[in-house]
């Protein structure tokens, strides 16, 4: 009878360990407050714009973090020119096979695959070495980017600005990566999106 009351203890107290260790706090994206804006340059000048999320989620496993991430494509803005018809028709642009093709594929999506904090950032105000698999038009390609996170119970606050190259995701128009004798009409490869991100407690 002693014997099993001690394994009985035994057994309870595992169970309360590992019930503890896998708890993990899931933190829903508000896609109205968080906010991705890109930005975009070409020989002699550029663009920018904004783009929305349609869905994502922050998970905190006791300071681990990780996170998965819905781009709606369908929803690419600029924001840069003042004039209407010029402005429809780069989005216009922009949505058709010439670049991301969003009828075809209105989704992109982003997965991290680590979150590692800094104990000496490379940035002013860095905390986190942020790694992931970045998915558009059906290409997968791993990005890292620095962001400052900002956990505070019921919130997570998450800014940075990571560079993606476009030629890695079958976005040729104007590239040289492409075309090489394009000249003066090239558009750069890279593009940043510029990110601020709130998630808040389920």
């Amino acid at each position: 009878m002693k014997k099993l009351s001690i394994l009985f203890i035994a057994l309870i107290c595992i169970l309360t360990i590992t019930s503890f260790k896998m708890h993990t706090d899931v933190f829903n994206v508000d896609v109205e407050k968080s906010v991705l804006e890109w930005y975009a340059e070409k020989v002699g000048g550029g663009h920018n714009g904004i783009i929305k999320l349609s869905k994502g989620e922050i998970s905190n496993n006791h300071g681990t973090l990780s996170g998965s991430f819905e781009i709606d494509m369908t929803t690419i803005e600029n924001k840069d020119l003042s004039n209407e018809g010029s402005k429809a028709k780069l989005e216009k642009h922009l949505k058709s096979t010439d670049f991301f093709d969003v009828e075809k594929f209105p989704k992109a999506t982003f997965l991290i695959t680590a979150f590692k904090g800094y104990d000496t950032p490379t940035i002013k105000g860095a905390t986190h070495a942020v790694t992931g698999m970045l998915t558009i038009k059906e290409k997968t390609n791993e990005i890292t980017f620095d962001a400052i996170v900002k956990p505070d119970g019921l919130k997570i606050n998450c800014e940075g600005t990571a560079i993606i190259d476009r030629s890695k995701f079958d976005v040729k128009y104007g590239s040289k990566t492409f075309f090489k004798e394009i000249g003066d009409k090239m558009i750069y490869d890279e593009f940043k999106l510029k990110f601020k991100i709130v998630a808040e407690k389920k």
